[in-house]
C-alpha cells in the first residue's frame, strides 16, 4: 500500500506533468469531435483521458519522418487514442517503452522467413504501424489521422499497435497480456483460441467476417484485432464473438453496455 507521503509525491509529480503538457480546451473538443469512439459512458466527456494524454505526453518521446511535423494536433491525436484502451488499467501499462515514430504514411518493410526446409524467402510487407518489445513504437499519420472514418470498419492503428505493447509486456508476444487475478491464464487462452479457431475457419471458407481477416494470421493478431474492433466497432465483435467481446471487456474494464 502507498504510503501517504508516497501518494502525496505521486500527486505532486503529476501535477508538474499536467502543468507541462496542457491541453488547451478546443484542441481538446476538436479531438473529441474527429475521434467519436473516444468518448465512453464512464468518461463522456473525456477529462479522465485528457489527464491520462497529458501524463503520456509527459512521458514519451516522439519523432517525425519528414515532412510530416509534430503539431499539438498530432501528438494529441496519437496519444488520446494510445490512451483509450489503458483508461481503466492505468498508464503503468506502457512503461516498457519510450519512443514512437511517425511516418507521414505507410511504409515497406524488406521481411525474411525460414520456412520447415531451411529455404530462406525475402518479401516486402507494406505497414501501417510496428511494435516491437521495448519500443518503438512506428505509426502512420495517414492511418491515424483517418481513424474517425475507418472506426466504422473496426480498423484503428493506434489501438492495434498498443495492443501488442500490452501483449508482449511479459516478453512474449502470444496475444495474453498481463492479466488480472479474476482472469486466470487457462481461462484467458480457452477463450481466445475457441475463438481464433472459429475466425480462421471462417475465413479459409471463404465467409465474410465481423473481424479483419488479418486477425486469423495468428494469435497475437486476433487479440490486437479484435482489441480494436472493441473501442470502435463493438457491436459487429458482440454478435460474431460474444465470449471473446465479453472477456475483453472484463480485461479492459470497459462498460460493455455501452
Amino acid at each position: 500500500m502507498p504510503t501517504v507521503l508516497g501518494r502525496w509525491w505521486r500527486a505532486r509529480r503529476e501535477a508538474a506533468a499536467l502543468s507541462r503538457h496542457p491541453i488547451a480546451d478546443d484542441l481538446w473538443r476538436r479531438t473529441l469531435v474527429r475521434y467519436p469512439f473516444l468518448r465512453t459512458t464512464a468518461d463522456p466527456q473525456g477529462m479522465e483521458l485528457r489527464r491520462m494524454v497529458s501524463l503520456f505526453l509527459d512521458r514519451k518521446e516522439f519523432t517525425a519522418v519528414p515532412p510530416l511535423r509534430l503539431t499539438n494536433d498530432v501528438v494529441v491525436t496519437v496519444a488520446a487514442q494510445a490512451c483509450l484502451p489503458i483508461l481503466q488499467l492505468g498508464l503503468a501499462r506502457y512503461d516498457g517503452f519510450v519512443g514512437i515514430v511517425l511516418q507521414p504514411d505507410q511504409v515497406v518493410a524488406r521481411r525474411q522467413h525460414l520456412d520447415e526446409d531451411g529455404v530462406l524467402h525475402e518479401y516486402d510487407e507494406v505497414l501501417a504501424g510496428e511494435a516491437v518489445q521495448g519500443g518503438p513504437v512506428m505509426l502512420s499519420w495517414h492511418d491515424v489521422r483517418t481513424s474517425g472514418r475507418s472506426a466504422a470498419t473496426g480498423y484503428n492503428v493506434v489501438i492495434h499497435e498498443f495492443a501488442h505493447v500490452l501483449d508482449m509486456a511479459d516478453g512474449v508476444a502470444d496475444g495474453v497480456p498481463l492479466l488480472p487475478p479474476e482472469i486466470t491464464r487457462s481461462q484467458w487462452l480457452d477463450t481466445l483460441m475457441h475463438e481464433y479457431a472459429a475466425l480462421v475457419a471462417r475465413v479459409d471458407a471463404g465467409a465474410r467476417t465481423a473481424l479483419d481477416p488479418y486477425a486469423a494470421q495468428a494469435p497475437e493478431e486476433f487479440f490486437a484485432v479484435a482489441s480494436e474492433a472493441l473501442f470502435v466497432a463493438p457491436a459487429g465483435l458482440r454478435a460474431e464473438h460474444p465470449a471473446l467481446y465479453r472477456m475483453l471487456a472484463r480485461f479492459y474494464r470497459i462498460d460493455t453496455s455501452a
